[in-house]
């Protein structure tokens, strides 16, 4: 099985990378930052399995897709992509299973196009003044143009230890795998893009809102939300599941923010008993 979206479709212009395993119900899976879809490929055979058709997709300035420094790369740009992506595909109902910077997204989408969403698992999101990070709005307050110029050995050096934060189990963020969540920032564009397609949309202005708009889901949500989470702490889980409407909160264990990395079956197990509880 490929680990990250080898497909593409021009959308708006932009060639956006994607794939699709299996057959069966559609799900979608959508990534966080710094990420892209490699960080989906131990749920994606347990899905696969369990007889779904399984798509993810790099964000535009992510991972495979395009990364035009000029483009928009928003979170507004970002679910209009999506939606267009999925119009593209035919597909009118589906359900979406979104992580971290995926989660705004899927939330955007269910706000907006309810109809379209069998169901929405929100994993380890931004959320309320959650965005960004303490450690990132440290650095953006007070090191980003610092940062920005920095050394490609010293920028290298930032995330090799930045990444393993995102895991529980600090084993799982060494080796061939830290080399992949690295990879797309390696070479003359991936420093660049980094911060234009990423760090420069780490912001709240995106997700103040909840209060007020997350009372207004009506499709069914489950929260699933690593424990030991150092830079989504699970008071926001806790507050998110009192705002949206009959939403349900399960909270794993030994896991972090990156939470399909500690622990995979049990996301996949909660991702496909939510979904058959709304066919």
């Amino acid at each position: 099985m490929k680990t990250a979206a080898t497909s593409s479709m021009l959308i708006n212009g932009y060639r956006i990378a994607y794939e699709q395993y299996g057959e069966g119900s559609p799900i979608w899976l959508l990534h966080g930052t710094p990420s892209y879809s490699y960080e989906w490929r131990k749920v994606i055979p347990a899905l696969v399995q369990k007889g779904y058709k399984v798509y993810v997709h790099d964000l535009l300035g992510y991972g495979a897709s395009e990364r035009p420094l000029e483009a928009d790369t928003s979170v507004a740009a970002q679910y209009t992509l999506f939606s267009q992506l999925l119009d593209e595909l035919g597909m009118d109902r589906l359900h979406v299973a979104a992580h971290d910077l995926g989660g705004i997204v899927g939330v955007q989408l269910a706000l907006e196009q309810p109809e379209r969403v069998q169901s929405l698992t929100l994993l380890n999101m931004p959320s309320y003044d959650s965005w960004p990070s303490p450690t990132w709005k440290k650095i953006i307050e007070e090191q980003l143009e610092q940062v920005e110029q920095m050394p490609r050995a010293d920028f290298d050096t930032m995330l090799k230890k930045q990444l393993p934060m995102a895991v529980y189990n600090k084993e799982l963020m060494t080796g061939d795998t830290l080399d992949a969540y690295l990879e797309p920032h390696t070479g003359s564009l991936g420093k660049a893009s980094f911060f234009s397609h990423q760090v420069a949309h780490y912001n709240a202005k995106y997700t103040e809102s909840y209060g007020t708009d997350l009372p207004k889901l009506k499709v069914p949500v489950q929260i699933l939300w690593g424990e030991e989470d150092e830079w989504q702490p699970l008071a926001y889980a806790k507050r998110l599941v009192q705002d949206i409407p009959h939403a349900c909160l399960h909270v794993i264990p030994r896991a972090g923010h990156f939470v399909m990395e500690d622990e995979p079956g049990q996301c996949s197990d909660y991702i496909d008993r939510f979904c058959n509880e709304h066919p």
